[in-house]
């Protein structure tokens, strides 16, 4: 076409603006526009969780609720999230994925929302399982949606973005939270992101591009899908209640724990007979997946627990606000923002990523046992170095589980193999939150009943009425000798909470150890889609039109390192 004649076209016949080029690769600046949205979609979502940790000992206090509501409310989030997962990783591989992060950003901050009108604590923890299903969402395709337009090699910096926005939301939501309790109440916690979340789903609609897949058959395995969310629910609710409404060796713990174990193994067939499994278990016959779905394990125990625990320790051991809690948990974040923006850096300009991910592990192993060592009186500067070396171990590590299990995982099983390692993570949180929120409640009661015998007889009339219910108590309001029993009882058992958490975080740096050291690609999964397609007879066509890779078959095989000369070829016809 002659110059003139292009220079003729009206505004209306100019070709529209390409957003991704024929062979899926994309410009740092298209990878960055695509990202904005949702990366402001992933700092929405974890300032809503964030936003309550350090508020959550006063709701449960007003909504007298005890450490069993406690641990529920937490629990409800996680078993939601755990559930959904796998759900959202396989819907990732069959429907459009730009909308599914939209839409579990909106039924995440609708649950957010509706939580801030709770009036017990039975109606929070339902609200936060509806924040669960959109979270389980949000945390798997965030990480689908990366690798579609991002290279493992590449991918390391731009993981590095999302840990620091994990990072910033992580330590700004609760310092954001402290200050609107003490300032506004807690229930305006959840209100807060409405008005970001809109222009985050906006964003999304407008910046995020995606390559569009090519079509299939949908075959959604929804039995798999009931015995899988039934088996894991029941396992989960069982090891929530054992120890506080029923004894572990008891039974209805042995027709809990039965009736898991005879839903998942029926989950197991159905999942080796379907076509269109949930999780696909011949991915576990991938050294690198099992290895990564072990460690992640004990990672989201880590992960979730120090959340929960710390922000207990600092307001009922410490005798902390809201507001100082969130303050006092800035060590933490400050080594997972750190790590995870400078390590991401160091896998992508080098490639190397295995001595990263054991120097993580043996900081999670040495962070988790540092805090295995707190009393109510531990230094705060010691709490604070204790609570950076877990941080930085957790930011060299979670990132990357993801990113090297995308790296060896089969492409057409990339939305099913993130989300399962998401799953696992999810699963480990929150059975660990679970546990050990048992354990926690145990040690606390055992130090109580003792130290209450201590007291003189009119402090002890005092401490039967104020913790005989079992209700979390607003430590400031308490007597002086009250007080001090209960911030030594909470300072002790959340120390052996983590003391009980380091045989797990020896099992995340074992398995880390042991991962193979496969080198990173080079190409991101809509060029490897691409590739294999053309090996097996296909081309690959672009949509110019709606910004997206579209596949159209064709008659004969072109080798698949002909892509790009081939579409190119095309495109200039």
């Amino acid at each position: 076409m002659s110059r003139h004649s292009a220079a003729s076209r009206t505004p209306a016949s100019r070709p529209p603006k390409r957003t991704v080029s024929a062979d899926g690769t994309m410009t740092q600046r298209q990878v960055l526009e695509s990202l904005s949205g949702l990366l402001l979609g992933m700092f929405v979502a974890i300032l809503a969780g964030t936003v309550v940790a350090t508020s959550l000992p006063v709701i449960i206090s007003d909504l007298e609720g005890d450490q069993s509501a406690y641990t529920w409310v937490v629990t409800a989030t996680l078993l939601a999230t755990t559930v959904s997962t796998p759900l959202w990783g396989k819907f990732a591989d069959l429907f459009n994925r730009k909308l599914l992060i939209q839409l579990a950003l909106t039924v995440f901050v609708v649950g957010s929302a509706l939580a801030g009108f709770s009036q017990n604590t039975d109606t929070l923890i339902v609200f936060r399982v509806l924040q669960g299903l959109g979270a389980g969402g949000l945390a798997a395709l965030s990480q689908i949606i990366m690798a579609d337009i991002i290279s493992p090699r590449e991918r390391g910096k731009y993981a590095g973005l999302f840990g620091a926005v994990m990072a910033v939301g992580t330590v700004g939501g609760p310092l954001l939270g402290g200050v609107v309790t003490d300032a506004f109440g807690w229930r305006w916690n959840f209100f807060i992101a409405l008005p970001v979340a809109i222009v985050a789903i906006v964003m999304l609609q407008l910046t995020l591009h995606l390559p569009k897949h090519p079509p299939r058959k949908v075959r959604i395995d929804y039995l798999g899908a009931v015995l899988i969310a039934g088996g894991v629910s029941l396992l989960l609710i069982w090891v929530s209640l054992a120890g506080n409404d029923f004894e572990w060796a008891s039974v209805p713990s042995f027709v809990m724990v039965a009736g898991a174990a005879l839903l998942l193994i029926a989950a197991v067939v159905v999942e080796l007979k379907v076509a269109e499994p949930i999780i696909p278990l011949s991915m576990f016959r991938n050294r690198t997946f099992s290895l990564s779905v072990i460690a992640s394990i004990s990672v989201g125990v880590s992960m979730f627990g120090t959340s929960v625990f710390l922000a207990q320790y600092m307001q009922l051991a410490r005798g902390a606000t809201p507001t100082e809690s969130g303050l006092l948990t800035i060590p933490m974040m400050a080594g997972l923002l750190i790590s995870s923006t400078v390590f991401g850096g160091l896998i992508s300009r080098r490639g190397k990523w295995k001595a990263i991910k054991v120097s993580g592990g043996v900081l999670v192993v040495a962070g988790t046992a540092l805090l295995g060592t707190l009393h109510y009186d531990t230094s705060i500067v010691f709490v604070g170095v204790f609570m950076f070396t877990l941080g930085a171990g957790l930011g060299m590590l979670m990132q990357n589980l993801v990113l090297v299990v995308q790296n060896s995982i089969e492409v057409q099983n990339l939305g099913v193999a993130t989300s399962a390692v998401t799953f696992f993570r999810s699963l480990g949180g929150t059975v660990g939150v679970s546990v050990l929120g048992s354990v926690l409640g145990t040690v606390v009661s055992q130090q109580i009943t003792d130290g209450i015998g201590e007291l003189s007889p009119a402090d002890q009339a005092a401490a039967a009425a104020t913790l005989g219910d079992g209700t979390i108590p607003q430590v400031a309001a308490l007597p002086q000798a009250i007080r001090v029993l209960v911030e030594s009882a909470y300072g002790s058992g959340v120390g052996t909470v983590f003391m009980v958490s380091v045989p797990l975080a020896v099992i995340t740096l074992i398995a880390v150890c042991f991962l193979p050291n496969k080198p990173l690609g080079s190409l991101n999964a809509v060029q490897m889609k691409n590739g294999e397609r053309l090996e097996n007879g296909e081309d690959a066509a672009i949509d110019v039109s709606a910004g997206s890779a579209a596949l159209t078959p064709v008659g004969e095989a072109h080798p698949a390192t002909a892509s790009t000369a081939a579409v190119g070829a095309r495109d200039a016809k």
